[in-house]
């Protein structure tokens, strides 16, 4: 595949991831007695990366986040000259997501950004539930790192052949039921600068630590699972491998 057919497509998938997980707790989960509440919005964000696996795995691997991205470079299943293009993508599709989502909530009467928000990812008093930053900051690299080594292990060419989307898919979700609560779940930098940018102020001054974390886990993840299956990451990397 062109450089320029893989970046659309981790645009794309990105822009879904966003539009998607984003668009189930900014739009469906507040709504009072028929919200789908917190697992209703971990099930969205698995459900994006499960469909998107599928439709542009083939293209670019879908990597969807640039934590992933570093993670499967630290893990050798990934070419770094191809990093900027993969992360350019990813923010840019993010970017457009959460520019659109604004644009349809408020469509509705009397919604306010400043209350309402836009699913941005937030530690402290922008916590959903208060927690400090170093507990959000210690999710962030756990969940991330987890994240990564079950990709590259579902991935793995040992592993059962066709179902790594609905065990990235799952990973996902479960990701989210954890952590919700303490940042509002990113494990993916691009996911997180999307609504930041729109919402600006605290989400802006908040957004290092959702990219240091997430990179720091995935690039960890990569590592650990680089030494777990030695074997199968001896061959040279894949372009865009991941899915």
């Amino acid at each position: 595949m062109s450089n320029v057919q893989r970046g659309l497509a981790e645009m794309i998938g990105t822009f879904w991831l966003v539009f998607g997980g984003c668009g189930s707790a900014v739009l469906a989960a507040g709504i009072p007695g028929v919200g789908i509440g917190y697992a209703g919005v971990a099930l969205a964000f698995g459900l994006t990366v499960l469909t998107m696996a599928y439709t542009i795995g083939h293209i670019s691997g879908c990597h969807l986040n640039p934590a992933v991205t570093v993670g499967l470079w630290a893990g050798g299943r990934f070419a770094a000259k191809d990093i900027p293009l993969y992360v350019v993508a990813q923010v840019v599709g993010a970017v457009i997501a959460a520019w659109l989502l604004l644009t349809i909530a408020q469509g509705q009467p009397g919604w306010d950004l400043a209350t309402k928000g836009l699913a941005a990812n937030g530690y402290g008093e922008h916590s959903p539930h208060l927690y400090a930053m170093a507990a959000g900051f210690t999710i962030e690299v756990v969940l991330t790192c987890v994240f990564v080594i079950v990709i590259m292990g579902s991935t793995d060419s040992r592993a059962p052949a066709g179902f790594a989307p609905i065990a990235i898919g799952l990973c996902l979700t479960l990701i989210h039921l954890i952590s919700i609560p303490v940042t509002n779940t990113s494990v993916n930098p691009a996911r997180s600068t999307g609504p930041a940018l729109i919402v600006g102020g605290w989400a802006i001054q908040q957004l290092w630590l959702f990219w240091v974390a997430p990179i720091i886990g995935g690039a960890l993840g990569g590592i650990v699972y680089k030494a777990l299956g030695a074997e199968a990451t001896k061959r040279p990397p894949i372009e865009g491998e991941a899915l």
